[in-house]
């Protein structure tokens, strides 16, 4: 499995590299047409592909949202040294002389190194490789590079670990803690951060037992945490290699595991750590450090020198997962001020308070309805017959009412229940008497249906509670139970009165609704990316060859003897240009670092270019910072209705509107083809229209589709935004 990811890895590796060699060498004038600013080369160089490691990932997101401040059009190079799938010094030797020469007539403006390895490179080489050009860096601690010194050329962001905080903040979670067991790795950044946590525990060993589980391989140590004695916390420190020397990434491949294995709560150091089963702690947030390290490349960009810009550290936050603290009991009351608690569940007010608010009319009708038969049997108290006539009317009332009703006395048995309710169960109305109904009741949820009306019962409360009730036919059915005090005309309590709906139908529905959609565009993306990566497993490691092979020719005196060398570099050229076509049409990269309108835009260049068309773009207003899957969702509609535009319209020009409105983002396809009809459009012209209507709805997003025969068609599409995501985007 390593031995995969590790050819994965190269390939793709290959192929990026061999695309922007190919690009150097056969576009060297290439520029953007009709560029409005000024361009500036930023070049980041990762110590890991942002694809495996989510600390990386979480770093270039913050990059990017910091370098949209620069008044300059942004020139992105990405490199990574893949320090993962090849640690030896021979390969990242090699990594790092290729890029000296990949870049050597293309100078970077500035040069962003994300970790230590990059860091070290740019310290080690960047007089000579890349002279006068200023170094922005984010790393965990300048004690790892040694003896080397960074000079004048840089500045940026030191992480700054804190074990300390996090144990406080443990203690006061768990104050019963006698046990600390410290878990971490054997590379030279689980050692560092292990050296860390010891010296800042060293003054707390008189209290507590400490123990360091940082030498054992991943199952002996995932084995010592299954047994961990009661009353004790896990620190977790950073595990990218064990003691047998199986290297993982940290946040993916380390923590899940260890978190799951765990007898004890466990703590980190990094936010990405958490979500994944850790409780959390005083956290360094990558996304925050990344924002920093931006805003000094734009600083730098726009005239300042690095030495003139103060070396920072990282804001580490108070940060807590409300899934692992409910797992393990801890307090939430407990938490330093100022904690940002994420993944909260929704109460159940949040999830059902129409429902509620439907219930409680509901019951209220019906309770007006009591009290209007009680009065009435009060006022006829002079005569039993009024009284008689009264009970029979609320008896005809209650049994033709659409729901079951039930009624109980203040000795909290049930005296009454209506003909709906005795149908239901298939029970006589003696079998129903008293706490006889309770035998219908699913074992499951008796004691908590039995313990919600005991309390309410108590206090003289309304209460709602869900359950499950056998009904004739043996099957268990959802219902909602509503129930109301009742109170006589002097004041004193006379029990109670309630009402229930059969909710199957609902449940069921909204379960097979919200996992339909899901599973049909989740499947849809695994294949695309399937295919992705296969495009580059094959062809993409060939074209490196070939690429490589050309080089060595241009630079030899021999005169070639096989095709001439400009046919084969066209050849290369074609095959390139389709791979990236294909590869962006699969996933856009640019959809994840340069936004929405960005991404629409060149996809609708493509599309031009290839089949030889007119599309006309305009966007107003749209932000670069959106939410994921509102993005991905408009993007994927935009691709499918444009493509199946030039596909079956007859036409040659098209338009494609992206608007940005006060509460909505808006995305409109057109052509003035031969259309088709409306009435049909979900079914003759199915699977696309479907697809789209389906990826929307998953935003909460609509889908209206215009067309007549020789009239053309109008794709709209219209998702909604919350106010919480426009705030964000404002911010």
């Amino acid at each position: 499995m390593r031995r995969g990811r590790e050819l994965r890895g190269r390939a793709a590796r290959l192929i990026r590299v061999a695309v922007v060699v190919l690009a150097a060498i056969l576009h060297p004038q290439a520029s953007s047409a009709g560029a409005a600013r000024e361009v500036r080369r930023v070049l980041i160089i990762n110590v890991f592909d942002p694809l495996s490691s989510p600390g990386v990932a979480e770093l270039d997101h913050g990059i990017m949202a910091g370098l949209e401040s620069s008044p300059y059009q942004i020139e992105l190079y990405t490199e990574d040294l893949e320090m993962t799938l090849f640690p030896d010094e021979d390969h990242q030797r090699e990594f790092r002389e290729w890029y000296t020469h990949k870049y050597h007539d293309r100078k970077p403006d500035v040069i962003i190194a994300v970790g230590l390895e990059p860091i070290r490179f740019m310290a080690l080489s960047h007089k000579v490789s890349f002279p006068d050009t200023p170094i922005v860096f984010c790393g965990s601690t300048e004690e790892m590079l040694g003896q080397l010194k960074l000079d004048s050329d840089f500045t940026g962001v030191w992480g700054a670990a804190q074990p300390e905080k996090t144990l406080m903040a443990a203690l006061h979670l768990q104050p019963g803690t006698k046990h600390v067991v410290v878990v971490g790795g054997v590379g030279p950044h689980d050692r560092y951060l292990e050296n860390i946590a010891r010296e800042n525990f060293r003054k707390y060993e008189s209290r507590f037992d400490f123990s360091y589980l940082t030498d054992l391989d991943m199952p002996a140590l995932l084995e010592r945490l299954r047994h961990l004695p009661p009353d004790t916390i896990v620190y977790h420190t950073s595990l990218m290699q064990d003691a047998s020397g199986a290297r993982f990434i940290d946040a993916t491949q380390s923590v899940p595991p260890i978190a799951s294995a765990s007898k004890a709560p466990v703590f980190i150091v990094d936010d990405v750590d958490l979500g994944r089963g850790t409780a959390g702690g005083d956290v360094l947030s990558w996304a925050a450090d990344g924002r920093v390290v931006g805003e000094m490349a734009v600083r730098v960009l726009n005239g300042e020198k690095p030495q003139d810009i103060p070396i920072a550290k990282s804001a580490n936050v108070y940060m807590f997962d409300w899934r692992a603290l409910k797992r393990w009991g801890l307090d939430e009351k407990q938490l330093p001020p100022g904690s940002i608690v994420l993944n909260r569940q929704a109460t159940a007010w949040e999830l059902y308070k129409w429902y509620i608010v439907a219930g409680v009319v509901l019951v209220l009708a019906e309770t007006l309805l009591i009290l209007g038969l009680i009065w009435h049997r009060e006022k006829g108290r002079r005569g039993e017959s009024r009284l008689r006539e009264s009970e029979e009317r609320f008896r005809l009332v209650a049994n033709t009412a659409p729901v079951m009703i039930w009624v109980s006395g203040t000795d909290r048995m049930c005296n009454y229940f209506n003909k709906p309710w005795l149908s239901f169960t298939g029970r006589s109305l003696e079998q129903e008497l008293g706490n006889g109904w309770a035998d219908r009741v699913h074992p499951e949820d008796l004691a908590s249906c039995l313990k919600t009306y005991n309390e309410a019962f108590d206090k003289r409360e309304a209460f709602e509670m869900q359950y499950r009730l056998q009904r004739y036919d043996g099957e268990y059915r959802w219902v909602l139970d509503n129930g109301l005090p009742r109170f006589n005309q002097d004041g004193s309590f006379a029990g109670y009165i309630g009402s229930c709906l059969d909710i199957t139908e609902r449940i069921l529905a909204e379960q097979n609704l919200a996992s339909m959609g899901r599973r049909l565009i989740e499947a849809h993306e695994e294949e695309r990316t399937w295919i992705g990566r296969e495009l580059h497993d094959d062809i993409v490691q060939r074209l490196a060859l070939l690429a490589v092979a050309l080089d060595r020719e241009s630079q030899s005196n021999q005169p070639s003897t096989g095709t001439p060398l400009q046919e084969v570099k066209r050849h290369i050229r074609e095959i390139a240009d389709d791979v990236q076509a294909l590869s962006h049409r699969l996933h856009s990269s640019k959809l994840d670092y340069l936004g929405l309108a960005t991404a629409a835009k060149s996809f609708c260049r493509e599309v031009s270019e290839k089949s030889k068309v007119e599309v006309v773009f305009h966007q107003s207003d749209i932000p670069t910072s959106l939410p994921k899957e509102i993005s991905l969702c408009l993007f994927r509609v935009l691709q499918e209705a444009l493509q199946n535009a030039v596909k079956h319209s007859g036409v040659g020009s098209f338009t494609v509107d992206l608007q940005a409105g006060a509460d909505a983002l808006e995305l409109k396809v057109a052509d003035n083809g031969k259309g088709f009809d409306e009435r049909e459009a979900f079914t003759c012209h199915g699977l696309g229209l479907i697809s789209m209507r389906e990826r929307l709805q998953m935003v909460n997003g609509e889908l209206e589709v215009k067309s007549k025969p020789g009239g053309g068609t109008t794709i709209y599409a219209r998702v909604p935004l919350k106010a919480e995501e426009i705030r964000a985007m404002a911010g």
